[in-house]
């Protein structure tokens, strides 16, 4: 199994980056699935039913959210509708949505889990008990488990990588917009990296325009944040697996979208 999992989509410069390298990027590396973290797809903070559909006709097989999933009221009952899209599975159970999901392709079954850290972000259960269900109801329902722990702290998503490995095909990180250099199989076969990073502008500061963030720093005023055009990249990671789920390799694929 060939798994792409590309880091934070942030706004319409981030889904242009997607856009414009996915093709080459499935034609190289032939992926059975392609799965994308969303949570930033529109105006740079939340998703809506237009910019999720956008993803999709892509051929992105799941989209993974975050703390921004409820940014926009209009994509609530969409969230209910569409099996492709997953929020956090540790939100409160009768908010919008679901937590985890099954997608097939070339004949394999993927299970796609999101999970929110409790440091410094909102979420009613503990990540490690929710994983530890989730898995337990998907057991003999995939071929391999993916996990988007979205998550402020790297000390929290490293444990949970830790606390998964040799259960899920991948554990990988989202939400801080910069990709970390820890890409690595742990020891017992699960693909682990504290985060994947951002597809979106380089140019900018976790894809706010650098100027606005700045004057946010130095006068602590508020400021209206605006999404940056500057030097669009995609940043990914390509997971294989074998036959019994686990991971083989991982791969961090950075590739600039101009």
């Amino acid at each position: 199994m060939k798994l792409l999992f590309v880091g934070d989509v942030v706004a319409g410069i981030g889904r242009r980056a997607l856009a414009t390298v996915l093709p080459a990027l499935r034609e190289k590396h032939q992926p059975d699935f392609v799965v994308v973290n969303g949570e930033n797809a529109a105006g740079g903070v939340g998703i809506t039913r237009k910019t999720a559909q956008e993803l999709l006709a892509l051929g992105v097989d799941a989209i993974t959210l975050g703390n921004h999933t409820y940014r926009h009221r209009e994509v609530y009952g969409y969230l209910d509708e569409e099996p492709r899209i997953v929020r956090p599975a540790n939100f409160p159970k009768g908010s919008p949505g679901r937590g985890h999901t099954v997608v097939e392709s070339n004949g394999l079954r993927l299970g796609v889990i999101n999970l929110s850290g409790q440091v410094f972000l909102e979420a009613v259960r503990s990540p490690f008990a929710e994983a530890d269900a989730l898995l337990a109801d998907l057991r003999g329902k995939t071929d391999a488990v993916l996990v988007d722990m979205h998550a402020e702290v790297t000390s929290e998503k490293v444990a949970l990588g830790w606390y998964l490995d040799g259960r899920v095909l991948a554990c990988v990180g989202t939400h801080t917009h910069v990709a970390t250099a820890d890409a690595r199989v742990l020891p017992s076969g699960t693909a682990y990296i504290t985060d994947v990073g951002m597809t979106g502008p380089r140019g900018g500061v976790i894809g706010v325009k650098k100027e606005l963030a700045i004057e946010r720093f130095l006068t602590l005023t508020q400021v209206r944040f605006e999404t940056s055009t500057e030097d669009p990249w995609l940043n990914a990671v390509l997971v294989e697996g074998d036959s019994g789920g686990l991971a083989t390799s991982i791969r961090q694929l950075l590739v600039p979208a101009e």
